[in-house]
């Protein structure tokens, strides 16, 4: 009986994640059960709350940012800063907490590329970036999004690949510093991100028709 509180401590020290897992630098091993399909939303968790926070701050950005003179806004770039960043913090709560939902591991990605998009809108409509290279972002999120809600509707599990984790950065980062101003910054990050990311869409495309050719394999077999 002695044994069962140093028992119990182990387990739950065991249980804790690693310093490298909770700053999101070790993602090794399998997703959260919570977040896989099947599972239920459970839309009431802290990180969710984060998220919805988040969502509700882009039309504030996208706001302050029309609304200034030529686009290069202080606070605009300190909005998004902000709502961008705190994509961070969600998942530092979530793996803190250990609430992980459905929800948040669909919302995620949908607020990101709304803030990509509202950011890209904000450079096209003062022509703070190339309008072509903006409408090849603008295309790609829309193309992956509709790629995701495909890939939810028939099961398939398009799990992120580190071209599209290492290229959010910089995509994020070329409207953030159009918008504070240092275009040449702006520019790199720009080239570099689109770079990633549509290398990064190749590999969702491959990887769903592989799915979907193993789905139909194994069903014919």
């Amino acid at each position: 009986m002695a044994g069962a509180p140093v028992s119990g401590r182990k387990a739950r020290q065991a249980s804790r994640p690693t310093r490298r897992r909770l700053f999101g630098i070790d993602r090794s091993g399998p997703p959260p059960a919570a977040t896989l399909s099947g599972h239920p939303l459970n839309p009431w968790t802290l990180p969710n709350a984060i998220g919805f926070a988040r969502l509700a701050g882009i039309p504030v950005f996208l706001v302050v940012a029309l609304s200034s003179q030529n686009g290069e806004d202080a606070l605009a770039a300190v909005l998004f800063a902000v709502i961008g960043w705190a994509d961070y913090l969600d998942g530092f709560v979530a793996r803190l907490t250990g609430q992980y939902s459905r929800l948040g591991a669909l919302l995620d990605p949908i607020i990101d590329r709304a803030l990509v998009i509202s950011g890209m809108v904000v450079c096209w409509d003062f022509q703070l970036l190339p309008r072509w290279a903006i409408a090849l972002v603008i295309a790609r999120e829309l193309f992956v999004l509709a790629l995701s809600r495909y890939g939810i509707r028939h099961g398939l599990e398009l799990k992120i690949n580190w071209p599209g984790r290492v290229g959010v950065a910089p995509t994020m980062g070329a409207p953030f510093f159009a918008i504070a101003g240092v275009h040449w910054l702006a520019l790199v990050c720009l080239y570099v991100g689109l770079a990633f990311m549509l290398v990064s869409t190749a590999l969702y495309v491959r990887d769903g028709i592989r799915q979907l050719r193993a789905r139909k394999l194994s069903s014919s077999a």
